[in-house]
């Protein structure tokens, strides 16, 4: 009968690595790849993983080793500078990397529970301690500052307030927006032209109160117009527009 080992659980590859250095007390700058690759594939088979995520990563890496062992049984290669070039070497620069990290987390667990053990003392204070408000001198305050400093420091700010202002545009009035009831005053135009079977076309619009209204009733009337509610003539160029109203006949 088989007896359970219970694995302990690494948080990745570089870690399972590191977990195999350190128990085999190896020289990480030396490290025996094929004894090293050995233990990690056997560790690799008793590992019951459902995530594939979890185990490609851990398959990539046992790849690499692979890889690092093959390169290691073939000639060394040398780079420009005529060196010849370790397999292991980004190996061990990532294996580094990654203690110097893990180092620092641990650190920076450990100030963690250390903080959540201070405890602080609310700030309570004699009333008498906190209402107190340091006097003013006013004296010091003013200093060499007398009643005609202050008033010819004043005409001078109301100079360059007056010197923003702009002499033309400060003469306009607020311009309003100007509304007007487009529905209402065809209305009255269309009971106008009812009361009135011929009528005047300035005498309409002498009645209106603003330039506005002028418009709106010009386009009022231009509308009945194109409806044939209306007919205009006018006998010579410069005689007064007679408006001709066909609503008069419904009445």
């Amino acid at each position: 009968m088989a007896i359970p080992v219970k694995l302990e659980v690494f948080e990745g590859p570089l870690d399972l690595l590191l977990h195999l250095i350190d128990k085999n007390k190896i020289d990480i700058y030396d490290i025996p790849i094929v004894e090293i690759t050995a233990q990690y594939l056997e560790y690799i088979r008793q590992m019951e993983k459902d995530d594939m995520n979890v185990m490609s990563e851990f398959l990539v890496m046992a790849a690499t080793l692979i890889d690092i062992k093959c390169r290691m049984l073939l000639p060394k290669e040398v780079n420009e500078e005529g060196e010849e070039e370790d397999p292991r070497a980004e190996l061990v620069q990532k294996l580094l990397e990654y203690k110097m990290y893990k180092f620092m987390s641990f650190e920076l667990r450990d100030r963690q529970v250390d903080a959540g053990r201070n405890l602080y003392r609310a700030q309570k204070l004699p009333e008498e301690v906190a209402a107190y408000r340091q006097p003013v001198n006013y004296e010091e305050l003013i200093g060499d500052m007398t009643l005609n400093k202050l008033h010819e420091l004043f005409k001078f700010i109301v100079r360059k307030q007056e010197d923003k202002i702009d002499p033309i545009r400060s003469r306009y009035g607020n311009i309003e927006k100007e509304e007007v009831d487009m529905e209402a005053k065809a209305l009255y135009v269309e009971a106008y032209a009812r009361e009135h079977r011929s009528f005047s076309f300035r005498r309409l619009l002498e009645k209106q109160s603003s330039k506005m209204e002028l418009i709106v009733t010009f386009l009022i009337i231009l509308e009945l117009m194109k409806t044939g509610k209306i007919s205009i003539s006018q006998e010579n160029i410069f005689d007064d527009i007679i408006i001709t109203s066909q609503l008069a006949n419904t009445q």
